[in-house]
C-alpha cells in the first residue's frame, strides 16, 4: 500500500465495457521525508486509479497496485493496476502526527 494524493480526474468515454461506470482519479504517491521524518512529500509520479471509496480531489488516500488492485469487490476481474482502497485521516511517524486530514484542508470538491 501507498499513501497518495488525489490530484485530478480522468474522463474516458470510450473504454472496455467492464470498467464503464468506474470513477477514475489521478493520484500522486507520497513518502515520508527521509531527513526530517516530519512530513510527507510527493514522489513526482502519477497513476490513474479506480476509486472504490468515494475519494475526492485533494484528499490523501491509500492505494494498492498490481494484483492487489483487483482484490476488492468493486474491482474483481477488472483490467486495473491501481485502486484507491481508503481515505487517510491521519499519519503518525515515531509518535508524531505528520499528516492530519482536517489540518491539510483536504476534502471533496
Amino acid at each position: 500500500m501507498f499513501v497518495a494524493k488525489v490530484t485530478g480526474t480522468v474522463v474516458a468515454t470510450q473504454k472496455v465495457e467492464n470498467i464503464v461506470g468506474q470513477k477514475l482519479l489521478v493520484v500522486e504517491p507520497y513518502r515520508i521525508d527521509q531527513q526530517t521524518r516530519d512530513r510527507l512529500y510527493p514522489l513526482g509520479r502519477t497513476f490513474v486509479a479506480v476509486d472504490t471509496v468515494g475519494a475526492g480531489l485533494g484528499e490523501m488516500v491509500l492505494i494498492v497496485q498490481g494484483s492487489s488492485a483487483r482484490l476488492t469487490p468493486e474491482t474483481k476481474d477488472l483490467p486495473v493496476d491501481t485502486a484507491i482502497i481508503g481515505i487517510v485521516d491521519r499519519v503518525d511517524v515515531e509518535g508524531r502526527c505528520i499528516f492530519h486530514r482536517e489540518e491539510e484542508g483536504g476534502g471533496k470538491s
